[in-house]
C-alpha cells in the first residue's frame, strides 16, 4: 500500500525541503522512491535522515506542486531534521540502505521514532480530491488534455460538495496551475516537475 505523505528533509546547511510523496512501509521500514533529479534524494544521501509527515492539510500537497513550498516546520526529536508544524503524526527516519536506479532509486529508511501530534478528525472527500488533483498537476506534461479535463471535472464534484476553506484554497491553486499549463505548456512544465508525487 502507498500512503500519500509529506516528506521533510534538510540540506547539509539545515535548510528545510518539503515534498509530497507516496511512501510504502515494509518490515518496520519506510521506502522512499523519489524521481531523479530530486532534492529529497540529495538531502537524504547527504544527511542520512528524513521525516514522513501524516497530514490532512491538503494545501501542503497542492502548494508544493504549484510552487508553494514554504510551510512552517519545527525540529524533529530524534533525527537532525524538521517536521511540519501542523501535522497529525510523523515518523522520524534514518537511512538504512539505498537501492540505486537511474530514474527512481529506493531509499530504505529505518523508523527511529513515531509521534502523534494532533487528533485525527475524520476523512473528507475534498481532501482526497485535492491530493488526486495534485498528482494530476504533477503529470500535466505527460497526459492528454482530454484526460486532464475529465479528471478535473470529476474531482470538482467532491470539492463543490465537501470542501472547507483549506480545500477550496488548495483546489484554486491547482486549477490556476492547470490553466497556466494550457496557456503556456513549456514554461509551466518546467515549474511543475521538480518532484513528482
Amino acid at each position: 500500500m502507498i500512503v500519500e505523505t509529506v516528506v521533510t528533509t534538510v540540506t547539509p546547511a539545515g535548510k528545510p525541503h518539503i515534498a509530497p510523496m507516496g511512501v510504502r512501509e515494509a518490515d518496520g521500514a519506510f521506502l522512499l522512491m523519489p524521481f531523479l533529479p530530486s532534492s529529497t534524494y540529495d538531502n537524504v544521501i547527504s544527511t542520512g535522515c528524513a521525516v514522513v509527515n501524516f497530514t490532512t492539510d491538503a494545501r501542503v500537497f497542492a502548494g508544493c506542486v504549484t510552487g508553494r513550498r514554504e510551510w512552517p516546520t519545527v525540529p524533529a526529536h530524534r533525527v537532525p531534521c524538521v517536521r511540519l508544524a501542523d501535522t497529525l503524526a510523523h515518523a522520524e527516519l534514518r537511512l538504512a540502505s539505498v537501492h540505486d536506479d537511474a530514474q527512481r532509486p529506493t531509499l530504505v529508511m529505518e523508523c527511529v521514532a513515531h509521534y502523534t501530534d494532533a487528533p485525527f478528525t475524520g476523512l473528507n472527500r475534498a481532501q482526497a480530491a485535492v491530493i488526486e488533483g495534485a498528482v494530476l498537476v504533477s503529470r500535466l506534461a505527460m497526459l492528454p488534455r482530454e484526460k486532464i479535463e475529465a479528471e478535473v471535472a470529476y474531482l470538482s464534484i467532491a470539492i463543490a460538495r465537501t470542501a472547507g476553506p483549506r480545500e477550496q484554497q488548495a483546489w484554486q491553486w491547482l486549477m490556476d496551475a492547470v490553466n497556466d499549463f494550457f496557456a503556456r505548456p513549456a514554461v509551466a512544465a518546467r515549474v511543475l516537475n521538480e518532484e513528482a508525487l
